[in-house]
């Protein structure tokens, strides 16, 4: 393991310690919800959107800790879309993390009620972030708005829904990369421009770590798209070829493997040359080729 895969370990390791802080008390809300949320929220995962507010606002000279519970709001955002995701109604996952799906576990009915839970609690984790030494009050308040913008009908949803509405029509790929930007790329790009807004980074450093967001959201799904098709099962914990079933319209079914990989690899440079000029970007150089060469 090398010196950035530790580091992602350890941020990871932070998150998965803190989430339980920022959810729901376990005597303020019925047992089985409880469960259902607290089981899909901390099943693991890369933590990829948590660890994006916390090096960014970082690389702008605020200590990560202080905007944990932004991190953690967005990880809670995250999971609930998974939930829904793998519902019957959407992608009818059995498997999540080599783990049996929230609605596998608990049934359709409490699993749409922990996303709902999940989804409304976050914005309480994220308005913690207010008060704390070295944020502004409006800080906060923009990174609320900017958010439920990029989780809403204008972001995730709107791009989740486009992804269902174009299941088994052709579509051209101005089309597809909508869906992409918007139902994966939305969240990872708040994300980065969320840590960097508390951290009270200029209007050009904003509008660049949004673009630097929007790039490495592009290159994920891709990603994504490739390891459906040809990733190992028993590392991504979920079964591979749910696209093809579900005949939904990926980078890999419109432009094909070698066109897709050539994507991922222009998009991954492209990113790297927003931030070249910066000093500290080292865990952003590195970020961007694990996300570009991942197995899971």
């Amino acid at each position: 393991m090398n010196d950035f895969e530790k580091e992602m370990k350890h941020m990871s390791q932070i998150i998965d310690n803190e989430l339980i802080n920022y959810l729901p008390q376990k005597d303020t809300l019925p047992l089985k919800l409880y469960n259902a949320m607290t089981y899909s929220v901390l099943s693991g995962g890369k933590r990829l959107r948590p660890i994006l507010v916390m090096k960014s606002a970082e690389f702008f000279g605020l200590s990560y800790e202080k905007v944990i519970p932004t991190a953690c709001g967005i990880e809670m955002i995250h999971s609930y879309s998974l939930i829904h995701d793998d519902l019957p109604a959407m992608d009818n996952d059995d498997l999540r993390r080599g783990k049996p799906t929230c609605h596998k576990k608990f049934g359709e009915a409490i699993a749409l009620l922990a996303g709902d839970a999940l989804l409304t609690h976050a914005f309480c984790a994220i308005a913690s972030n207010y008060g704390i030494d070295g944020i502004l009050p409006e800080a906060v308040i923009d990174i609320v708005r900017e958010i439920s913008i990029a989780a809403g009908g204008c972001g995730m949803v709107g791009g989740q829904t486009a992804d269902i509405d174009t299941v088994g029509k052709d579509i051209d790929i101005d089309t597809l990369f909508y869906i992409s930007t918007h139902k994966t790329g939305a969240l990872i790009s708040v994300a980065t421009w969320a840590g960097a807004r508390l951290a009270g980074a200029s209007p050009r450093d904003l509008s660049l770590f949004k673009d630097l967001g929007d790039k490495i959201g592009l290159v994920f799904q891709i990603v994504d798209d490739i390891l459906d098709v040809k990733g190992d099962e028993s590392i991504l914990g979920k079964p591979i070829g749910s696209d093809l079933r579900n005949h939904k319209n990926t980078f890999v079914s419109i432009l094909g493997l070698e066109e897709s990989l050539r994507l991922v690899n222009k998009l991954s440079n492209e990113a790297k040359d927003l931030i070249s000029d910066y000093p500290n970007n080292e865990f952003f150089m590195n970020l961007i080729e694990f996300i570009a060469n991942r197995d899971h």
